[in-house]
């Protein structure tokens, strides 16, 4: 040791810079994502989550007690923020009648299959986990107070007409999960633009008498 240096104590264990354990929690799951929207969640597995995470077997074991919690976490993690971002661009639009429409082209595109995998993957989970049923109860009962309040606006605007808002909030997202089953299957054949267009005619049919019209 150099004369007149004091000796180098080493960092105690407290104060040494890592991450929390929410932080290394999310990250992992955040990693999980674009895994089980590619494969579904039966086809990934804790080396698969580690592997795409950058991180050993070990440290995923550590902040989860099984893979099937992670990919618990990684859907959730996915739905909330797909439908968060997509009910803050609504709640921008001017009008309702513009928000439906936004609402109605987002659901479907090229790139929203991989969501929809991911949601029925969530779907079919709620089979055999209480956990994952109740989260989507709670999910399904958010969208379609959503759905309800952006007709009630519609119809406070003047270009919707609706006796029950809530009533078509159940029938809009019956037959949009009804239709994304059906994009992904493809039995029968159904492109987006088709997609769309169904849920276009469920609009005009229901809200519209006059006002500004939703479709293209």
């Amino acid at each position: 040791m150099t004369a007149g240096r004091a000796p180098r104590r080493a960092v105690a264990a407290a104060s040494r810079s890592r991450q929390p354990t929410e932080v290394r929690r999310r990250l992992i799951a955040e990693a999980a994502v674009p895994l089980i929207a590619e494969r579904g969640s039966a086809a990934v597995g804790v080396r698969d989550v580690a592997a795409a995470a950058g991180v050993s077997v070990g440290t995923v074991t550590y902040h989860f007690e099984s893979v099937r919690e992670v990919l618990s976490e990684a859907m959730v993690l996915h739905i909330e923020r797909y439908y968060g971002a997509l009910s803050a661009s609504v709640d921008r639009t001017s009008r309702a009648a513009e928000g439906l429409r936004l609402l109605i082209d987002a659901l479907f595109t090229d790139d929203t299959d991989r969501h929809w995998r991911m949601w029925f993957d969530y779907w079919h989970a709620g089979d055999r986990d209480q956990a994952f049923a109740r989260g989507q109860a709670e999910r399904y009962e958010r969208w379609h107070d959503e759905i309800s309040t952006l007709v009630e606006r519609g119809r406070d605007e003047g270009d919707f007409t609706c006796a029950d808002p809530a009533d078509f909030a159940v029938r809009f997202a019956a037959l949009v999960d009804g239709l994304a089953l059906q994009r992904l299957r493809q039995v029968p054949p159904l492109t987006t633009t088709d997609a769309r267009r169904h849920l276009y005619r469920l609009i005009e049919a229901e809200l519209e008498s006059g006002g500004t019209k939703t479709s293209a």
